[in-house]
């Protein structure tokens, strides 16, 4: 069944009744060895303002302000994710994604997929594309696992936000412009892999 399908139908149940987890190994992403990567590689600011531009459409202020502000606090990131997520939440959440990833001076076939659970002041409906900035990252396969964060929503019809996810040395800034309305602020993470689910832990 086409996954979507699956969220649509699945995600307000998960984000009332589905308690999160609690302990810190659902959490917990198997350990990234040390980056290698070099801080002089990375996609120039220029080059990223045009794909996240092509991306979305359009260039809006508050993209071109969290594009600035992730390479002022950052840096060079040396690969990104161009995809779409959905998410839902009343206090507890979920959220689905999926996209390409384009890793600098590697060759990366097929999608990646990625879902996760939050919980916290946040409620509302969202429907998003999503461009996702990455930093140090030695390996494809290094972004598999989880990566935990605090985000900020605030989305109405053509919202935008960013925040920062981090594990080890890679860091991640979803950036998100879409429709529908979630507001308010919550704790949760993103799990990436090579293959879709509908279960958010």
């Amino acid at each position: 069944m086409n996954r979507w399908l699956v969220v649509c139908s699945t995600a307000l149940g998960l984000s009332v009744v589905a308690p999160l987890a609690a302990e810190p190994a659902a959490a917990t992403p198997p350990a990234v060895a040390p980056s290698v990567v070099s801080p002089t590689m990375g996609y120039e600011q220029k080059t990223i303002e045009e794909q996240a531009a092509a991306f979305f459409g359009e260039t809006s202020e508050g993209l071109a302000k969290s594009l600035e502000e992730a390479f002022k606090r950052e840096g060079k990131p040396n690969a990104y994710i161009k995809g779409q997520e959905f998410g839902l939440a009343l206090g507890a959440g979920v959220r689905y994604g999926d996209g390409t990833l384009d890793f600098q001076g590697h060759e990366v076939p097929g999608k990646i997929f990625w879902q996760g659970p939050s919980i916290g002041f946040d409620q509302g409906l969202n429907w998003s594309k999503v461009f996702i900035l990455i930093y140090h990252l030695p390996k494809p396969d290094a972004l598999l696992g989880g990566f935990p964060g605090v985000e900020t929503n605030l989305y109405y019809y053509a919202g935008a936000s960013a925040h920062y996810l981090q594990y080890g040395n890679i860091v991640l800034v979803p950036i998100r412009m879409g429709m529908g309305m979630r507001t308010g602020i919550d704790v949760g993470y993103l799990r990436f892999a090579h293959v879709p689910s509908w279960n958010p832990f």
